[in-house]
């Protein structure tokens, strides 16, 4: 049975004695990241994050990419030069020619008459715009901003909803990722993903979405989340990965097994 790409390097790292740790400190991969390289489990993550990260530990280790990357290529040192020939002088002559046949046989007065029309119809269609525009402004009276600076300031000291008086449905999605470790973490709102890297130890961020988050963790008990400013207990031990975490606005966290 053929070994696979993550048993050949573990095999390697063995027989140089070295641990996870010792790599980990050289590499500065994190230790859950090697031991899934090691066990071919590198499943979520993006296969650029996959080709670094295997990348680096090949190089460590002191193995050729190319023997555990598919589709590797190291970039080419040299590249040809091509060759400069030096453009031929055009002689006055040939330039009177050119610029003969170019114009015979055209109405230079009839082209400049179109130019002409053109540049009219354009100022005057800007001019028009401009002074619309100018109609349609009303100045505001003292009075109106008044009014309007009470009404913004009225807004601004209202507390925030955050659920709905009958349903008790959120009407935003609040998410605070504070790390007791250093933690891999993929998040997406509402569809789009913008985390997807370690948070490292001591870190905290926040985020919001309209509808719906979905969260991945490779180290459950490090993490400690803040949603809507409730705090939630982790939701796995150190080192668990947990993946399929689901938040929406009507039912809140859940975890998809």
């Amino acid at each position: 049975m053929t070994e696979s790409a993550g048993a050949k390097l573990k095999k390697i790292r063995q027989e140089l004695g070295l641990t996870l740790e010792e790599a980990h400190k050289k590499t500065k991969i994190h230790l859950n990241i090697l031991r899934a390289i090691e066990e071919d489990n590198l499943i979520g993550l993006s296969p650029v994050y996959i080709k670094g990260f295997l990348k680096i530990y090949c190089k460590f280790l002191g193995v050729e990419p190319k023997d555990y990357i598919t589709g590797y290529q190291e970039p080419q040192s040299t590249v040809k030069e091509k060759s400069k020939v030096p453009p031929k002088p055009i002689t006055f002559l040939k330039t009177s020619s050119l610029k003969l046949i170019s114009f015979r046989g055209i109405n230079i007065k009839a082209i400049f008459i179109v130019i002409f029309i053109l540049f009219l119809s354009v100022s005057l269609f800007s001019l028009g715009k401009f002074i619309s525009s100018k109609k349609r402004k009303v100045p505001t009276t003292k009075l109106e901003k008044t009014q309007k600076i009470q009404t913004i300031s009225a807004k601004a000291q209202q507390p925030e909803a955050t659920t709905s008086k009958n349903k008790g449905v959120l009407t935003a999605i609040r998410l605070g990722i504070r790390a007791k470790e250093d933690c891999w973490v993929h998040l997406a709102l509402d569809g789009r993903v913008v985390f997807h890297t370690i948070l490292k130890k001591g870190k905290f961020e926040s985020w919001q979405a309209k509808e719906r988050m979905e969260l991945s963790l490779g180290n459950a008990g490090a993490i400690e989340l803040e949603l809507n400013g409730r705090i939630i207990p982790p939701l796995g031990r150190r080192g668990q990965a947990i993946k399929n975490i689901l938040i929406t606005r009507e039912e809140g966290l859940v975890v998809r097994r």
